[in-house]
């Protein structure tokens, strides 16, 4: 049984004392947050549950074996540093820190202190994303050509990171595990269209190795909360739509042939749209955060490292969202990884 303490209440931090709660193998002891309130709330749900605001009290208790840090972004890399310090593995929230090289320090010092690190990369454990990624490795959609993401809606917004840095790392971690790779450059625009001093939307194109092209497109400010993904490759075309009550994947048999019928002149051809069958592939649901902490409790039992979100994934996403947001600054110029 591993005894989790975690650090932040607020949006997320109450979802992860519900998981490993739940958790077979993990109970969590004790949970701080600078608000009384929110510690109040989670006290209702959880009459056992101790709470602090002072999470140095939290990685002083011995019986803490791990640390699920959910508080601002800013606070990242101090508090998943001072927890290794501890003693404590630690799940950390995207992003795992603001830099790179944040990134690879307590990669590093995690490894020094013979602990494990693992960042809540919480859509590489999505089941139907893990469907895709098993399609791609296949070879049955043939080369990949290019992708796109929306992930948009009316809020809820955020005044310590902007719209990029707060939903993008979910879709960059995707295509980074998608394609298997890290993106090389970056061009991306972004508005502050509601009067604050963050960007409230951003437009970003990524590029990956073998000309892949990836377009992001996340807001805080559109009518429609979106979930969507597209992958066009050269032989099939696939849509990931994590709100489709039908399906999250449609898998579709299009493709664009090349003929040189109807042409006399050697070289000369014509493209054909070819149209198949959608299939809507029967994917087995299960709460993927849920699977992300199931993941980091059976890593610490069996000493193995948490490849599919380490430190190493953390920087790498990292190192896209700084490009972004540099490209971003220089209004939308390339920017070099």
């Amino acid at each position: 049984m591993v005894s989790v303490g975690v650090i932040g209440c607020g949006h997320w931090g109450p979802n992860h004392i519900r998981v490993f709660s739940q958790l077979a193998n993990s109970r969590v002891v004790m949970c701080a947050d600078l608000d009384e309130a929110r510690l109040k709330a989670v006290k209702a749900m959880y009459p056992t549950l101790e709470t602090t605001t002072d999470y140095h009290v939290l990685l002083a208790r011995p019986d803490i074996d791990a640390v699920c840090i959910a508080a601002p972004t800013k606070y990242h890399y101090q508090f998943t540093k001072e927890a290794l310090a501890a003693g404590k593995h630690v799940l950390c929230e995207k992003p795992l820190a603001m830099t790179a090289a944040e990134c690879v320090d307590l990669g590093a010092f995690a490894e020094k202190c013979g602990k494990t690190l693992m960042v809540g990369h919480v859509f590489v454990f999505n089941s139907a994303i893990r469907w895709v990624k098993e399609y791609i490795d296949s070879g049955e959609l043939g080369r990949i050509y290019y992708a796109h993401s929306e992930r948009t809606n009316l809020g809820p917004f955020r005044y310590d990171v902007n719209a990029m840095w707060d939903l993008a790392p979910h879709d960059v971690s995707i295509f980074d595990y998608l394609l298997g790779g890290e993106a090389v450059g970056a061009a991306a625009r972004g508005l502050k269209c509601l009067g604050n001093k963050l960007e409230d939307l951003s437009f970003a194109t990524l590029d990956y190795p073998d000309g892949r092209l990836v377009n992001v497109h996340v807001s805080w400010a559109d009518p429609r909360k979106v979930r969507q993904i597209t992958i066009v490759g050269e032989k099939k075309m696939i849509v990931w739509d994590d709100l489709d009550a039908l399906g999250p994947v449609k898998l579709y048999d299009k493709h664009v042939e090349r003929t040189t019928k109807f042409y006399e002149s050697y070289g000369e051809f014509q493209l054909l749209s070819r149209e198949g069958s959608i299939m809507i592939p029967k994917i087995s649901a299960q709460e993927p955060l849920k699977a992300q902490g199931q993941y980091f409790i059976d890593c610490l039992e069996q000493g193995r490292p948490p490849l599919l979100a380490d430190a190493r994934k953390a920087a790498s996403v990292v190192r896209s969202l700084d490009a972004i947001q540099r490209s971003m600054d220089q209004m939308g110029a390339l920017v070099r990884i």
